[in-house]
């Protein structure tokens, strides 16, 4: 079986009403975030961030990959009669930068609070679980009370 490796990001940035996540719109029902196949002697990071570029129009320094955040999709399809064993690997990154410039790639776009972006999303339930592990990392940390708050008593 022929084997794919691609590269994106899932890219969001911060807004009053919480973090609003960049999902490009393909035609039809197909969103997704910014992809693309990985070239010769590129590393996906690399990958990650060229097409990212290349599909949005965002700048790379208006970039800002979080470490500790990369995360894969496996899947099968067919081109053709081929089968295809596809594997993305997706990193995460922030930017301040709301002005995207689609590429001829893409019909539109959209910045989407989780709720929406999950809505969005409802067809590809690969893609559901990767936006769902971006949220979960990039949400505030809950703290233990009992262990961050000051003790009381006598110093």
């Amino acid at each position: 079986m022929k084997r794919e490796i691609s590269a994106g990001l899932i890219v969001f940035r911060k807004t009053d009403q919480g973090p609003k996540f960049l999902i490009l719109y393909h035609g039809g029902r197909y969103w997704n975030f910014p992809k693309g196949h990985i070239e010769a002697e590129e590393k996906s990071l690399e990958t990650a961030i060229r097409e990212t570029v290349e599909e949005t129009g965002i700048p790379r320094t208006k970039l800002y990959v979080k470490k500790g955040f990369k995360i894969n999709e496996r899947y099968r399809f067919f081109k053709g009669k081929e089968p295809i064993f596809k594997i993305v690997i997706f990193y995460l990154a922030e930017t301040k930068d709301e002005n995207i410039k689609i590429s001829s790639e893409h019909e539109g776009y959209g910045w989407f609070l989780y709720r929406d972006a999950r809505y969005i999303l409802s067809p590809y339930k690969d893609s559901q679980e990767l936006l769902r592990k971006a949220y979960a990392f990039i949400r505030p940390r809950r703290r233990n009370a009992d262990k961050n708050s000051p003790k009381s008593g006598n110093s």
